[in-house]
């Protein structure tokens, strides 16, 4: 009798492990479901819209978290890191020229992410067509990324070494920091 517990156990375990693995399974086959509905198929309305409003998007961690600020969270914590007005007005200028660079450079990538897609949608693209497109889209974002990051570069030299500590203070980057800090990260 015990034997038999054992056996219905093991089984009952191998048939759960078998539909969990079989529903993990068909999950992963789906990765995609719903984004054939896109505007943009590659481009989900959130990346969109950060390409088009000139948001961090993470393209500025490499900075960002070795100790190289953003201008746009130096601003927004300015007064704990106790800013002079010619500090303010470098950074001001700093994230203005960084926020028009990538809003154009943005707009331009969402529209030839679109032109690709139109050429997958219509069964028209051409070999020659794809390197041209896929390469025109990775030097833009090639541009963009230079863009983020370049304005951390500029953002350092403005400030002091201790205003860099207290960045990555506040921005709880080092231990017994922290500072609740909801929006996103769009330098």
């Amino acid at each position: 009798m015990r034997k038999k517990v054992v056996l219905i156990a093991m089984a009952t375990a191998v048939l759960n492990w078998a539909s969990i693995s079989f529903s993990g399974a068909a999950e992963n086959h789906m990765p995609y479901k719903g984004q054939q509905k896109r505007q943009i198929k590659a481009l989900s309305s959130e990346e969109i819209d950060g390409y088009l409003h000139g948001k961090g998007m993470g393209f500025a961690k490499a900075a960002e978290l070795n100790h190289y600020p953003g201008p746009l969270h130096v601003l927004d914590l300015s007064e704990g890191l106790e800013l002079t007005p010619e500090q303010i007005q470098r950074s001001k200028s700093i994230f203005n020229a960084m926020k028009k660079r990538a809003v154009s450079l943005g707009e331009k990538i969402v529209a030839t992410e679109k032109r690709l897609d139109q050429a997958f949608a219509s069964g028209t693209v051409s070999a020659e067509q794809l390197q041209s497109l896929v390469t025109e889209i990775g030097s833009l974002q090639a541009q963009l990324r230079i863009a983020h990051l370049g304005a951390h570069l500029q953002q350092k030299a403005v400030l002091t070494p201790n205003q860099i500590h207290q960045y990555d203070r506040l921005r709880g980057y080092t231990e017994g920091g922290g500072h609740n800090h909801s929006h996103s990260h769009a330098h």
